[in-house]
Order: C-alpha cells, then sequence, then structure tokens
C-alpha cells in the first residue's frame, strides 16, 4: 500500500508498470477510505478519505486517483495480493461497498506502526459488484503466476514502495480438465460404477491338504460365489420380475360364447345325422 507513490500523467491518468494492463475503471464518484480497524485503534489512529474518484483494476496493483487531488491524497495503490478478506457490502439504503484489509508495504507512505489499514470504497454510481469479480479472478491469476514462477526458480519477491510483483500472467498454463474424466461423469468412455455393478468379486478357496501331501478335492462353492448378498440379489430380482407379470384374465375373451355354442349344435348334428 503506497500513498502519494503512483506516477501521474495529466489529471486522472497514471504512467503504467511494465507489461502492466488496465483491467477494470470503476464509474466515477467513487469514494475511498482508509482507516485504522477498528479492532486496532492505536494512539494515532489513520484516516485518509476522498469523496470523488476512480478506482482502476490493473494486472498488478489496485490504483486510485482522486478527481481533485489534494497534498494529502494525490494518488493511492496497493499490491494485488496485500489485499485480504475483500467483500461486497450491499446495504437497504446507499450505494454498495467493497471492503478489505491492506497491509502496507515499506517506505509507501504509512506509518510503520499501522501494520493493518481497513479500505473501503463506495461505488456511488454502481459497479461494486463488477469490481469485486474483477479483483479476486485476477488475484487468483496473480497468486498461480508467482507459484509458477518460483517454481521454475525466478526471484519474485516485490521491491521497492509499491511492492508490486513483475510477473508474467501470459505464461500460465490453460485449464484442462482430468483426463481420467470426461463429461456426463463418465471415466474412460464407461459410468462411472459400471465396473464395480457388473463385475463381482470372484473368490477362490484354499485346496484342502490331507497329511500325506495328496490334495483332497474341497467343498464346492455355492451358486454366489461366496459372497454375501448375492442370492438375495438373485430372490430379488426373481421375485421383481414375477410381480411385473401380467395378471391372469378374469373372463373370458371376446366371441368365445359363440364360437362355444356354434361347436356345440355342430357336434348335436353330426350325432343325429349318424343316428339316422
Amino acid at each position: 500500500m503506497s500513498i502519494n507513490w503512483v506516477m501521474l500523467d495529466g489529471p486522472q491518468s497514471f504512467v503504467r508498470l511494465p507489461r502492466e494492463k488496465l483491467l477494470f475503471i470503476s464509474p466515477p464518484r467513487t469514494a475511498l477510505a482508509l482507516e485504522t480497524p477498528k479492532s486496532y485503534p492505536g494512539k494515532e489512529p489513520l484516516s485518509i478519505k476522498c469523496s470523488d474518484g476512480k478506482a482502476i483494476i490493473t494486472n498488478q496493483r489496485l490504483i486510485y486517483l482522486p478527481t481533485t487531488p489534494t497534498p494529502t491524497l494525490q494518488s493511492f495503490s496497493a499490491p494485488l495480493l496485500n489485499l485480504q478478506d475483500t467483500h461486497v457490502s450491499a446495504p437497504f439504503f446507499g450505494p454498495n461497498t467493497w471492503e478489505g484489509i491492506l497491509i502496507p508495504v515499506t517506505g509507501g507512505g504509512i506509518p510503520p506502526q499501522h501494520t493493518l489499514v481497513s479500505l473501503k470504497l463506495t461505488f456511488k454510481e454502481g459497479g461494486a459488484f463488477d469490481f469485486s469479480s474483477t479483483f479476486e479472478r485476477i488475484k487468483e491469476n496473480v497468486a498461480q503466476a508467482i507459484e509458477l514462477a518460483r517454481e521454475s526458480g525466478r526471484n519474485v519477491t516485490g521491491g521497492g514502495s509499491t511492492g508490486v510483483v513483475d510477473v508474467d500472467l501470459e505464461q500460465l498454463p490453460a485449464y484442462e480438465e482430468a483426463s481420467g474424466q470426461a463429461a456426463g461423469g463418465e471415466m474412460g468412455g464407461q459410468p462411472v460404477g459400471a465396473t464395480a455393478t457388473a463385475q463381482a468379486p470372484q473368490l477362490q478357496r484354499p485346496t484342502p491338504i490331507a497329511p500325506n501331501g495328496v490334495q483332497r478335492p474341497g467343498p464346492a462353492l455355492p451358486a454366489n460365489n461366496g459372497v454375501v448378498g448375492l442370492e438375495q440379489q438373485g430372490g430379488m430380482d426373481a421375485g421383481r420380475s414375477r410381480r411385473d407379470d401380467p395378471p391372469p384374465p378374469d373372463e373370458p375373451p371376446p366371441g368365445y360364447e359363440e364360437v362355444q355354442q356354434s361347436s356345440v349344435a355342430d357336434h348335436l348334428e353330426r350325432r343325429v345325422r349318424g343316428e339316422s
């Protein structure tokens, strides 16, 4: 965190650091408040406020430029990773605010007795949630880039009064889905859990050996292969299939009585002809 350490380039403009890119600029009339946290008031509490300005997020730092600079506050900047516990507050009445805890950098214009500083941005013209989402996304990317740079042996310690770490965000690896899992909850082209359900475990019992060294045939494995629960599952499947069978009809099919009467009449006629 630094007070009046941003190199200005005319009103409402600043000189960018190497490889610095603008990501978000708040609407006008955004207010800034830097104060000592209430839990750590100290003997000399800090209070720096500005009611009109704009907040800027770059890929390296957070910047605030007041609309009307004063000797006390001409600019403000803070490294992204020095901002902790950031969140948006949406009151019932009044504009939304974005708040967080700052860790000041050495020589940044903040008295050394203030180890933590409370920051509050009031978005009178809106944009608090867009500001917050942009900040969280770039902060995560910067943390990942620093970790990658350290693994490669680069020195990523921030220097000077700005405390900004110079890392190349273009070197971040692209996100890739896990190779063992495909879309739709499948693994290797097969639904998860299908193998365990389809294939029952195969158990083998030891072969008994007589005292003279001759192998004796052991008892045969039951139909469930020694796995508890398979016979119960088979009985449940059989009972389920019996329940699924349609019930027998309780009345004769259509035309049954006419066919039966016709058969009786034909039988009597043949009998009468035979007796005559």
